[in-house]
Order: structure tokens, then C-alpha cells, then sequence
């Protein structure tokens, strides 16, 4: 599922990561937020879930959009990015 999750992750039309965040497993690089190396931030399943589905919870300054509550990516598609972020 974690092939499924990059490819959601890596999308413009669904979770569009690349807007804000440096990836390496991306084919092009950029000056955005890396996500890997925050294993040790974000270290359980639950928490990277909560994230996606509405980091305003969390923190209600944030700029990331709320993929759950908005309905821009159901369950299952935020588990398998969350399946791919768990292999960085």
C-alpha cells in the first residue's frame, strides 16, 4: 500500500505533498519542508493520520489543508500516505 500512498502523495489533484514538502523519493527536488528524518516528531501511526485528516486540531495556524475533513482524500487514501511517510 505504501506504492499506492506515494503516488497519492505525489499527485497535484489529491495530496500534492510537493507542494510544501521535500521528499526524496520524488523525481525533482525543491526548498520545501523535508519530511524524512521526523520519525522520531512523529512516531505514531495515529498521530501522522490525525495530521492528514485535520492538522488544524493540532494546531490551528497551520497552513496544511485538512485532507480528511475536506474530503479531498477519504480513509484509506490517507492510511496508504501515511503507509508510504512510515517507509521515509
Amino acid at each position: 500500500m505504501a506504492s499506492e500512498g506515494q503516488k497519492l502523495a505525489f499527485d497535484r489533484g489529491k495530496g500534492n505533498c510537493l507542494t510544501c514538502h521535500d521528499i526524496k523519493a520524488a523525481i525533482f527536488r525543491h526548498d520545501r519542508a523535508a519530511l524524512e528524518g521526523h520519525q522520531e516528531q512523529i512516531s505514531h501511526r495515529n498521530e501522522l493520520v490525525a495530521i492528514l485528516t485535520d492538522e488544524t486540531k493540532r494546531n490551528p495556524l497551520t497552513v496544511m489543508p485538512p485532507f480528511g475533513r475536506n474530503r479531498i482524500l477519504t480513509e484509506q487514501e490517507i492510511n496508504a500516505i501515511v503507509d508510504f511517510l512510515q517507509t521515509l
